[in-house]
């Protein structure tokens, strides 16, 4: 399942930047306040909006594929986000709507302290590498009925030991 997951998760970054698609770096852009048309709000740290939208191109795809474009995506991240340390972001996925994929998702990726391996390396605590320093501590989702974990750190919450 970790290539279901992959695809999903990478709907979290732009990887040139290793930021959340739309997401401005500390001293460039100044986001707006408020929603844009696409499911932004760069203030408040979530995108809210269809999968087609989160590369802030509508064209009936998600990342040229037209299997997820449908799906519902909700995406919050925490202000250290585009700067790394303490960073955090939680994607929830859902193609149980009309036209959409029919998978379920839920992720939690934190920064790691140090990089943490190639992508999809097992960690210690359960949870798996990404994005060369950042961890996936919660991976899970269901497919055609079937219900999978594809990571489970512990703890897999956000707090003071992450």
């Amino acid at each position: 399942m970790l290539a279901a997951a992959a695809l999903a998760i990478s709907a979290c970054a732009d990887h040139s930047t290793g930021l959340p698609t739309g997401v401005a770096k500390s001293g460039f852009d100044v986001p707006s306040a408020g929603f844009d048309a696409l499911g932004y709000n760069d203030v408040a740290g979530i995108f809210n909006g269809i999968a087609d939208g989160v590369d802030k191109v509508l064209d009936g795809t998600y990342r040229g594929d037209p299997t997820y474009a449908n799906d519902r995506l909700v995406m919050k991240w925490n202000k250290a986000w585009p700067d790394g340390d303490g960073a955090w972001i939680m994607n929830e996925w859902n193609g149980q709507v009309p036209g959409g994929s029919g998978e379920v998702w839920h992720y939690k990726i934190v920064r790691t302290p140090a990089p943490c391996g190639a992508y999809g390396t097992p960690l210690p605590d359960g949870g798996y590498c990404i994005w060369d320093q950042y961890e996936v501590i919660l991976s899970q989702g269901t497919v055609d009925n079937g219900h999978f974990w594809d990571a489970h750190a512990n703890p897999t919450g956000f707090g003071v030991s992450r």
